[in-house]
Formats: C-alpha cells, sequence, structure tokens
C-alpha cells in the first residue's frame, strides 16, 4: 500500500523482479504523483503490475485482508512490504559461484525451502530502518543507492506468508497476518522515532537515524545493475 511514491516503485519492481519475485499487487491512497504512468510503463515492459485504487483513510489492514484474498489464487507465498523497502542477501550477494549476477531469484530460493513445509506459514525478516543519509530530497539513482546509513539494530520485521495458511478471518496488523494455528504475533515498531503525528519534518531530520555506514546493497547495483557505458540503472530509463 503506498501513496505518492511513484519515484521508487520502478526500481522496487525491477530490483524485486531479479530476486525472484513474480506478480505485484499496488494499492493505492490517493496518489496525485502520476503512479498510473508507471504502472503501465512497467506492464509495457512484461511485469506483472496491477494498481488498486484504495482511497479510504486508516484501513490498512482492509486492504491487506483484500490483498490476501486477491493473491490466494495466484500466488503460493505473499510478501506485504514497503515501496522503500528492499530484500537484502548479503552473503549471496558478497559470495557469488558460477556465471551470472550473484544473488538472482535468492528470494524465490529462499520461500521454496518451505512451500511444503507442514508446519510452516510465514517467514518473518528483519528490518533495518535507513535514514535521509544527509539528503533532503529522493535521490536521483534510487533508494537502494541512495540511503546509505541505517540505525544500528532492526526496528520491525517484514512478513512472507503462504496464502493457503491465513487463518479464516484473515486478521492482521501492519507487516503480519494471524496465521491458522498461531501461537502469537511479535510487536513490530511502524513508525519512526521521531516523526509524530502530523506531517511536519522534524529538525534536522536529514542528519537522524544514522548510527551505521552501510553501502551493501550499493555496492551490489552499481557493481552489478549500472549500465557500463552510460553508469545509468534499469529505472532511470523510460519507455514512454
Amino acid at each position: 500500500m503506498l501513496w505518492n511514491q511513484a519515484p521508487a516503485l520502478k526500481e522496487w519492481v525491477m530490483y524485486h523482479a531479479w530476486l525472484g519475485v513474480e506478480r505485484w499487487f499496488i494499492y493505492d491512497n490517493n496518489s496525485d504523483d502520476g503512479i498510473e504512468d508507471v504502472v503501465q510503463e512497467l506492464e509495457l515492459q512484461a511485469y506483472n503490475v496491477s494498481r488498486q485504487s484504495w482511497p479510504w483513510i486508516k484501513t490498512q489492514e482492509a486492504g491487506f485482508s483484500r490483498c490476501a484474498l486477491r493473491a490466494r489464487d495466484e500466488c503460493h507465498w505473499v510478501g506485504f512490504f514497503d515501496v522503500d523497502e528492499f530484500f537484502y542477501f548479503p552473503r549471496a550477494f558478497r559470495h557469488h559461484r558460477g556465471d551470472g549476477v550473484p544473488g538472482e531469484n535468492s528470494l524465490r530460493n529462499l520461500v521454496s525451502n518451505y512451500s511444503y513445509s507442514p508446519t510452516i506459514g510465514e517467514i518473518r525478516t528483519d528490518c533495518h530502518s535507513f535514514g535521509p543519509s544527509g539528503l533532503s530530497s529522493h535521490p536521483s539513482q534510487g533508494v537502494t543507492v541512495g540511503y546509505t546509513c541505517r540505525l544500528q539494530g532492526p526496528e520491525r520485521h517484514k512478513s512472507i506468508v503462504r496464502a493457503d495458511l491465513l487463518d479464516v478471518t484473515l486478521l492482521n496488523v501492519v507487516h503480519h497476518f494471524r496465521l491458522d494455528k498461531e501461537d502469537q504475533n511479535q510487536g513490530s515498531k511502524d513508525r519512526a522515532p521521531g516523526l509524530g503525528t502530523e506531517a511536519i519534518e522534524p529538525p534536522n531530520w536529514r542528519l537522524r537515524f544514522c548510527e551505521v555506514w552501510d553501502t551493501g546493497l550499493k555496492d551490489y547495483v552499481l557493481g552489478y545493475f549500472a549500465d557500463p557505458a552510460t553508469g545509468s540503472l534499469p529505472w532511470e530509463k523510460s519507455l514512454l
């Protein structure tokens, strides 16, 4: 689910397609930044992306439930994460064996290891929060390259769930569902500390949440996705 995140959408889809994601369900909460054009361009490039208008406020959980129902007929595993969040596999990316770009299909391979387990219905991953990294506007080459300073430890988690093992009620809180016969849910921090509840940027926001300079994903993206001649990344190009 997103609002006015069109600048990051192409990067998010193209990057995760490399990791093995095959289908994207976009729930649009009243964006007015031209996201329809971005979705159209991705469709022209054969990415299976659909946009669902979801204009209501305070209905994120309901949107997740609807998406889970919609995805059940098409997907074995469904991940719920934001357009500015990217899965990263340091070991696969850094210690490559064989031909091709390291990390290809890493996410697909991960979930396939548990696809036929009778007891595992959810995979949770740590989620590290990157700060503005000194920037005051969206980085021209994208999220993966522009944001390089993060908090030391993970602040929350993200979930990838087996669509066929969700509880029949489809009850969920932000970022994770109730599973059939689940024992408990762990809490997660969904809002960055200091943001408050109003759309007001705190003082020195661009310098906050910076404890560790982490360029692992940036180095990987620039090393393997950038055009050797121009240095441009796939999501910087436009077909429209």
